[in-house]
């Protein structure tokens, strides 16, 4: 009886093994495609400069044993693009835990400016009875959806308009991150395909709704 429970053990785990190979070989085939379909230059290995290469992006440095894989790059509606799912560990031991989450960065034609926009959680709500605040808008709404910080606040106000506002709470949701020269939104999980799409567009929809005036004092900081 023992050594049945013994087999069925190892059967289980044979299977976890198995259906872990084929669904990442289907995804990796399926993101293949998408980015074939784009014209983008797909690299399925391992890359471990992300963190170095873009370490101003908060979630490219948690964890250790950090790793992006699925790399996708090229130009998207005009704009340097560039995707990947992203490996990190967690803890240690028995208490380690693994992560991979996705992300998408599009480029800007102007330098940018520190800021932070996600979807506002119950630890954010508990954080503001604390006093621990975010910067709040003049949409009552947005503000109680959206999470946002900024060493700048004037620019994150320039930024987030009335018009990015409500295209930001039409969309859906990922966090954002700006750095010196491109945007990130990502995800705390893998994309379908057809998300990294949705990603692409919200931060094309941030950027394309830029107001000339910030366009043009950021051009002259260049």
């Amino acid at each position: 009886m023992e050594a049945f429970g013994i087999f069925l053990v190892v059967v289980f785990f044979a299977l976890v093994v198995g259906w872990t190979i084929y669904a990442t070989a289907q995804r990796r085939k399926a993101l293949a495609a998408w980015a074939r379909a784009r014209g983008l230059a797909f690299q399925p290995g391992k890359d471990g400069s992300m963190e170095n290469r873009l370490g101003e992006f908060d979630c490219l440095r948690r964890g250790h044993s950090r790793h992006a894989y699925n790399v996708m790059s090229g130009q998207y509606a005009g704009r340097g693009f560039l995707a990947f799912d992203y490996h990190y560990i967690t803890g240690s031991g028995k208490n380690s835990h693994t992560h991979n989450i996705s992300a998408v960065l599009l480029g800007s034609a102007v330098p940018l400016r520190p800021l932070f926009i996600r979807p506002e959680g119950l630890l954010d709500k508990i954080g503001e009875f604390f006093g621990l605040d975010d910067i709040d808008f003049e949409s009552a709404e947005f503000s109680r959806q959206f999470y946002v910080k900024s060493p700048d606040k004037r620019w994150a106000y320039d930024v987030l308009h009335p018009r990015t506002i409500e295209f930001l709470l039409s969309a859906p949701r990922f966090s954002i991150q700006f750095g010196e020269t491109r945007v990130m939104a990502w995800q705390d999980k893998v994309f379908p395909p057809e998300r990294f799409d949705q990603a692409a567009e919200v931060v094309r929809g941030v950027l394309d709704r830029l107001p000339e005036y910030l366009l043009q004092q950021q051009g002259q900081r260049r």
